[in-house]
């Protein structure tokens, strides 16, 4: 088997294309990213099926290549992972569209709950279940936890209409 220069070269560019543009923070350009490594990759699923060859088909052979027969799994791979992508790109367009109706902008920004919850300390005090109150005098954790119950709620506010 021969392999294509020209088809090996252009599924290394796509990829690297792609890899190139997922990194970076703007939805669309991880969808295009998306895209070109997954046609990178059929690229490289196609050459790795083989050269020409006679259709799949018990007992047909063509005139031009006879016995040599074409790899259908290779073809069948391709038609999936087209189908897979089309479902995928479907998915991250409406994943763009409900970030634009939100914020208006295509750029993912840094969360910064997830930066405060990361930089928290391991100790099991910080723990986000964790729930001793703090002593107002001392300071330390106390093991009653917050009193919850009647005492606690606040009395609901009163319009000038209620009275």
């Amino acid at each position: 088997m021969e392999a294509n220069l020209l088809l090996l070269l252009a599924s290394g560019t796509l990829i690297a294309a792609g890899v190139y543009l997922v990194l970076d923070r703007v939805l669309t350009r991880l969808l295009m990213g998306i895209l070109l490594i997954g046609n990178g990759a059929n690229l490289l699923i196609l050459q790795a099926g083989g050269g020409w060859g006679s259709p799949p088909i018990m007992g047909r052979d063509s005139e031009i290549h006879g016995e040599n027969v074409a790899d259908p799994l290779a073809q069948a791979m391709i038609l999936t992972a087209i189908v897979i992508s089309m479902a995928m790109t479907a998915f991250i367009l409406a994943l763009i569209y409900r970030q634009y109706r939100y914020r208006t902008a295509d750029v993912i920004e840094d969360d910064v709950e997830d930066a405060a919850i990361a930089a928290r300390p391991a100790t099991a005090a910080a723990a986000p279940d964790h729930d001793a109150s703090d002593d107002p005098e001392t300071g330390r954790h106390t093991s009653e936890g917050d009193s919850f119950g009647p005492k606690s709620f606040e009395e609901p506010v009163r319009g000038a209409h209620d009275e």
